[in-house]
């Protein structure tokens, strides 16, 4: 009896952000890199999706930009190890994350839920900007204030004084006659 070696594969996925100036070549060569490393450690890309030009969270090295892509594989977990080494050389990549996900996971599942989850994320967010503009609309129609740049207020509508504007406490109008 011949013992074979059993190959362990196990799903990943990654997030990589290159330069927001990178030429398409240059994108084109860094993932067929990456494919060849993680076929050479026998596995295999299962999906790569370019998510386009975003803004970054917080500024890198003075970019504001950069281009995303979401990628999903199989692989020994000694390609993900080869796969950071060239990318940390590579000076075209901002960043990148791998994360293992749970033996035994369907790919083509997880990448179906992960859509679905980003889709219902963006329905969210443009009914949370929708509810912001209607208040904004709202606010605009009691009529408008100015903003001193102090954090006071003048009511144009008329009282002639200025009102703090956390507290709507009186500073310099005209004194009233109570206590």
């Amino acid at each position: 009896m011949q013992l074979t070696e059993r190959v362990n594969l196990r799903p990943y996925e990654g997030v990589i952000m290159m330069h927001a100036d990178s030429s398409e070549d240059e994108q084109k060569a860094l993932f067929r890199r990456n494919k060849s490393i993680i076929e050479n450690f026998a596995g295999e890309v299962k999906h790569l999706d370019t998510w386009g030009k975003r803004t970054l969270a917080n500024p890198i090295d003075g970019m504001k930009k950069a281009i995303y892509f979401h990628t999903t594989f199989q692989a020994k977990p000694e390609a993900v190890a080869e796969l950071e080494r060239t990318m940390r050389i590579n000076d075209r990549v901002v960043r990148f994350m791998h994360a293992r996900l749970e033996d035994g996971t369907d790919l083509n599942t997880h990448l179906e839920n992960f859509k679905k989850a980003l889709a219902e994320s963006a329905a969210r967010e443009r009914e949370r900007e929708a509810k912001f503009q209607a208040r904004r609309a709202a606010q605009g129609s009691r009529g408008p204030r100015r903003d001193d740049g102090g954090g006071f207020r003048r009511d144009e509508g008329g009282g002639g004084g200025f009102r703090r504007a956390e507290r709507n406490e009186d500073v310099g109008g005209e004194e009233s006659d109570e206590g």
